[in-house]
């Protein structure tokens, strides 16, 4: 199953026999606030910086997502993604909370981008997947409905077949349906990441998806969340995750580590060549 996306210079192929494609996360104002102050006033160099700085650790597809107060999404997620496309070459996910914010994008797009996200609601089915169809985008499918987010692995694994299902009804093939399990943290659910990796393994073996997940929300409200993140991430590639997003700053060491023991990377090249290069720069 592989799911081919791509930007204006370069195509990523995402596939359980690849290495894992990281999917950097940086560029989101939830919680930060230089970045939010900086939309705010409509200045994009603070994005541009960032997505060179994923590039340089490591990320293959980047994530974008403008939605914070006092900002026009419509208006600016096309800015910020043509601004990001100035500075580098790689494909984009584009987070949204406005429709119309994410079909402007589209419009303007050069390539094949990922769409973050349609849930299992009968609403968001029938916005976001007649959009993706139109535009010939891939989608990230989260494992939530009217209910919520199920407390049942097989539940989540249900819906995610569901989604697939209504995709197809609108042209998307199922290797462009990219799978979230959704994290949560264990400061609420002691079981919470348990029931995660088992809905992971449960759309890995059923459905045969590629994935995503935002491994960081594990550890939420917790102490030593470097710690307890890494142990999640390598948990969930191991699993099924084939495209994390994450902070490639922090994590990249980890995946790579995770597709040398899950022998995705031939004589440890890429593991070691990452390790010269930080070698390198001290």
């Amino acid at each position: 199953m592989n799911t081919v996306v791509s930007g204006p210079g370069k195509t990523v192929t995402i596939s359980l026999d690849k290495p894992t494609v990281i999917i950097g996360e940086r560029i989101n104002p939830s919680g930060k606030k230089k970045l939010a102050a900086a939309l705010s006033q409509g200045d994009l160099e603070l994005v541009r910086h960032e997505a060179e700085a994923q590039v340089k650790a490591g990320a293959e597809i980047i994530d974008v997502n403008v939605v914070t107060p006092g900002v026009n999404e419509v208006n600016m997620l096309p800015r910020a993604m043509e601004a990001i496309l100035e500075t580098v070459d790689i494909p984009l996910c584009l987070d949204f909370n406005d429709p119309k914010a994410l079909e402007a994008a589209l419009e303007k797009y050069p390539g094949k981008p990922i769409i973050n996200s349609v849930t299992g609601e009968e609403k968001s089915l029938n916005m976001v997947l007649p959009l993706a169809g139109k535009y010939g985008a891939a989608v990230v499918g989260l494992t939530m409905d009217e209910g919520g987010i199920p407390k049942e692995a097989e539940t989540r694994a249900s819906i995610a077949a569901k989604i697939v299902q209504r995709a197809g009804e609108h042209g998307i093939p199922a290797e462009d349906v990219i799978i979230d399990c959704l994290a949560l943290t264990l400061g609420a659910d002691s079981n919470s990441a348990v029931i995660t990796l088992k809905a992971i393994n449960l759309v890995r073996t059923e459905l045969g998806l590629n994935q995503t997940l935002g491994a960081s929300n594990v550890s939420f409200g917790l102490p030593e969340r470097g710690l307890i993140n890494q142990m999640f991430l390598a948990a969930a590639i191991s699993a099924g995750v084939t495209c994390p997003t994450l902070d490639p700053i922090k994590t990249r060491q980890a995946v790579l580590a995770m597709d040398l023991i899950l022998g995705r990377d031939r004589f440890a090249q890429k593991f070691l060549k990452d390790f010269r290069a930080r070698q390198a720069e001290g």
